[in-house]
C-alpha cells in the first residue's frame, strides 16, 4: 500500500474511533446513575402552612410557600446554574399571591433554580444562594 493509502486508513480509523467514543459517552449504561426525575411532589401538600411544590410532567408547577400560592413552570436543564451536585432545574414565570402571613417564612417564593439529589430538592434564589430544601413525598 502506498503512504497515501496508509494515511487515509489511519484517518479513517481515528474518525471511526472518535464516533464510537462520542456515541458511548452520550448513552448511560445500565450501571450509570440516571438523572433524577423532577416531576412529583416536594414537601407535604397536606400542611398548607408549610412550603411545598408539585412539578407536573408537562413542565407546570403549583405550590405554596406556606402562605402564598405559587404557579409557574419548570424545566430540567443541564446548563442551569452553577450547582455542582444534583440534577439542575430552572423555574420560570413564577407568580405568587401576596397575602400577609404572620410568623411564616416565605422563602420558597424566591425560587429561581434547584437541584435534586436523591429525594431532596434544594432550592436556590436568583443570586445562586441556597434558600431551602424540600423532601420528595410522591
Amino acid at each position: 500500500m502506498s503512504r497515501t493509502m496508509h494515511r487515509w486508513a489511519a484517518v479513517g480509523m481515528i474518525v471511526l474511533a472518535t464516533t464510537v467514543l462520542a456515541a458511548c459517552a452520550g448513552n448511560a449504561g445500565p450501571d450509570s446513575p440516571a438523572a433524577a426525575d423532577p416531576a412529583g411532589t416536594w414537601g407535604d401538600t397536606s400542611m398548607t402552612s408549610e412550603p411545598s411544590l408539585v412539578l407536573s410532567a408537562d413542565g407546570k408547577l403549583t405550590g405554596t410557600d406556606g402562605c402564598n400560592r405559587l404557579t409557574g413552570s419548570w424545566n430540567a436543564d443541564e446548563h442551569t446554574g452553577d450547582h455542582a451536585d444534583g440534577s439542575p432545574i430552572a423555574f420560570a414565570d413564577v407568580a405568587s399571591t401576596r397575602m400577609m402571613c404572620q410568623d411564616v417564612d416565605t422563602w420558597l417564593s424566591n425560587l429561581a433554580t434547584g437541584t435534586i439529589s436523591g429525594d431532596t430538592l434544594t432550592v436556590f434564589d436568583k443570586s445562586g444562594a441556597e434558600i431551602g430544601t424540600l423532601p420528595r413525598t410522591e
